[in-house]
């Protein structure tokens, strides 16, 4: 069978002209066996000193899903120096001793893998404990790898069997727990391994290991106080953890074990952190009583509260947008964290004791992890719209680039352009912001096709930074459109809110009178060929505009659900609808009003060619969705192929599937829009 779809593919990929050697000689546009050779910048870690920054690289250059390497630089100048052996991958959590003579980091020496060490040149790299993992779902946990004070002692989060594990495993398999999913990312297993998280410790001198915790509660999110006195976490320790999702703060001794609750709110606290004198606790949280395990509808926003979990302060209120994990600045007056903008992700800076926020960082693109020195330099992982995220650092008014990871790549490369812009919604309630990537072709009287791609969450947002697959479409003389419909994250808590209730609804309507707008005030726009796909909650609208309309010639969602009532019992995270539509679906007529708003429900008015994209083992959108449709599109006769990718969760993860499906939905466009003017590699 799977020789048979290969030939069949590669028929298809001749029958359209899809190997022009033409459009093969064109070395100034991105193709997508490229992402092979990008690279970009993930978590950075500062020297305690601020000479220093440890980075994590993403490479894709390995069958499978990306992996990191760790690199040091100095910020002086000089070579960077690679963390472990070239053919070895290292974590991205990487953590400096206080007296910046290691780091900490998940990786490979002395023939194991765990929890090794090494010092800044990557020397002297020593295996110090083993570290496991779990599938379980376990959102927004942060730091796994935490120092002692004196240097002497790490402590670390791994895993170790739940009583349900060993039934959960054997022949037959065996459940008792509510939350018996995994977590979406994960693909490789269909069950929850049922492992716990715990505390260690590991001695750096006499290399022994004991474990801190232990029970039936997952620990992470772990913060060694200054005075090393206590080790911050975050756990859900109500009887109902599996079913309702918040983490609330807890204090561990070192020492004796003994363990005090800090917060005991109903809303969620994630990322606790201390400041430098150890008097206060930073973090970031939310109000809310009802959250989700996958997405929230709530900002959250960063907090401040004493050592003893007194005089909790929402400081963060005074931006109001989706912030990030925060840091303290060295001397302890203000909170750096980052903040979801009008499409871009910028730094702040918030003084402890209030006042207004500085932005510290307002580029167009996103700023991912980032590090402040004494004197108020920072050094941060940048998406830029030209380029994925490289490290840069700022001093005062300049900024420079310290690395040039896809240089070689993109040189060259005629690029899209990415262009805001806004529109009145609907409903007339309103501003709806959208990003259009004019294809570099564009010439006075050409028209080019146009691919609306549609953003999961929903509470999410696209914007204006570099887009692989985006420029790859571009890079073939077709536009990309990104609306940040409402629901979408960037725009504040009211417009985060007006998904609530009515999901396929106006948030639908939102998508589409994005296109018109951009119909309307670009003329080398192609009406007569438009695409749309999505992945998650984009797959789900996807799914569902092809059902309102049928201005769309070819249609590609990805990992969308399009029955929400069997969805919500095959998902991993069942406070989801709760979430969204203030009940649960057996309560009150919200089942009938779920099957209103199902795309399955309408599937005899589709007429749009329809390749569906699923990964094999999605826990978050359970494959179930994709396999109604794709047999009820058979039924109704509409043109579809459903493309199931092995070892994937939520969304398409291992470097071949990523550009198989680029190059799969390249050749459906334009079997549907009927170019053939560009070539395609054949996976």
């Amino acid at each position: 069978m799977r020789i048979r779809n290969q030939v069949r593919f590669l028929a298809f990929v001749l029958a359209f002209g899809l190997l022009s050697p033409l459009a093969l000689a064109q070395s100034n546009r991105l193709q997508s066996s490229d992402l092979s050779r990008l690279r970009d910048v993930g978590q950075v870690a500062l020297s305690p000193d601020g000479t220093r920054i440890v980075y994590a690289i993403s490479m894709n250059d390995k069958p499978g899903r990306p992996y990191s390497q760790l690199w040091e630089m100095p910020l002086t100048g000089g070579q960077p120096t690679r963390l472990g052996g070239d053919a070895e991958s290292s974590s991205a959590d990487a953590v400096w001793s206080p007296d910046g003579q290691w780091v900490a980091f998940l990786g490979d020496a002395d023939g194991k893998s765990g929890l090794v060490i090494a010092h800044p040149d990557g020397s002297a790299a020593t295996f110090l404990a083993p570290i496991t993992g779990t599938n379980a779902p376990l959102p927004g946990q942060g730091a796994d790898i935490t120092w002692s004070p004196d240097s002497r002692q790490i402590a670390f989060v791994s895993a170790t069997p739940g009583p349900e594990t060993a039934a959960a495993d054997g022949d037959p398999m065996v459940f008792t727990r509510y939350l018996w999913r995994p977590t979406a990312a994960e693909g490789i297993k269909p069950f929850n391994d049922n492992r716990r998280l715990h505390i260690f410790i590991a001695n750096v001198g006499t290399k022994q290991v004991r474990q801190l915790t232990s029970g039936d509660y997952y620990e992470h999110s772990i913060d060694w106080s200054p005075d090393g006195s206590t080790i911050l976490f975050c756990s859900d320790r109500s009887p109902y953890a599996d079913q309702f999702f918040h983490y609330n703060v807890y204090g561990i001794n070192p020492t004796t074990g003994a363990i005090r609750e800090i917060t005991h709110n109903e809303a969620t606290q994630y990322d606790p952190v201390w400041s430098p004198d150890g008097h206060q606790i930073a973090f970031r949280g939310t109000t809310r009583g009802l959250t989700d395990r996958e997405t929230t509808m709530e900002d959250t926003h960063v907090w401040v509260m004493n050592a003893d979990g007194s005089d909790p302060r929402e400081i963060g209120r005074v931006v109001d947008d989706r912030q990030g994990a925060p840091q303290w600045s060295p001397d302890g007056t203000a909170l750096y964290f980052t903040a979801q903008e009008r499409g871009s992700v910028h730094l702040y800076r918030l003084p402890v004791s209030g006042g207004q926020p500085e932005r510290v960082l307002d580029q167009t693109g996103s700023v991912g992890s980032f590090g402040v020195t004494k004197s108020g330099d920072v050094v941060y992982a940048y998406a830029s719209p030209t380029d994925l995220a490289e490290l840069f650092m700022t001093r005062g008014t300049s900024t420079n680039a310290l690395t040039h990871l896809n240089a070689d790549v993109l040189r060259g490369k005629a690029l899209g352009t990415p262009q805001a812009f806004e529109f009145i919604s609907n409903d007339n309630k309103y501003h709806v912001e959208a990003f259009l990537l004019r294809p570099p072709d564009v010439t006075p009287g050409s028209t080019h096709p146009l691919i609306v791609d549609i953003h999961g969450g929903p509470h999410g947002q696209n914007g204006p930074a570099f887009n692989f697959k985006d420029q790859v479409f571009a890079s073939l003389g077709w536009g990309v459109l990104h609306v940040n419909y409402r629901g979408s994250t960037g725009y504040g808590q009211a417009f985060a809110d007006a998904v609530f209730g009515d999901q396929d609804g106006n948030e639908a309507q939102d998508v589409l009178y994005g296109v018109s707008a951009a119909i309307r005030r670009n003329d080398w726009i192609d009406p007569t060929r438009l695409g749309v796909e999505g992945v998650s909650y984009g797959g789900q609208l996807s799914y569902w505009l092809i059902t309102q309309t049928r201005e769309f010639k070819a249609a590609i969602p990805i990992a969308g659900i399009t029955n929400l009532i069997s969805y919500n019992y095959l998902t991993y995270y069942n406070q989801y609808e709760q979430m969204e539509f203030g009940k649960l679906p057996h309560q009150s007529d919200l089942m009938d009003d779920m099957w209103k708003r199902s795309a399955l429900r309408y599937v005899a008015q589709v007429a749009t060619p329809t390749l569906i994209m699923h990964g094999a083992n999605d826990n978050d959108v359970p494959i179930p969705d994709a396999e109604q449709f794709y047999i009820a599109l058979k039924d109704v006769g509409v043109e579809t192929e459903f493309v199931m990718y092995p070892r994937e969760g939520h969304g398409i993860r291992e470097v071949t599937h990523q550009i198989d499906s680029i190059d799969r939905s390249i050749a459906w466009y334009r079997a549907h829009f009927g170019d053939k003017s560009a070539a395609v590699p054949i996976p």
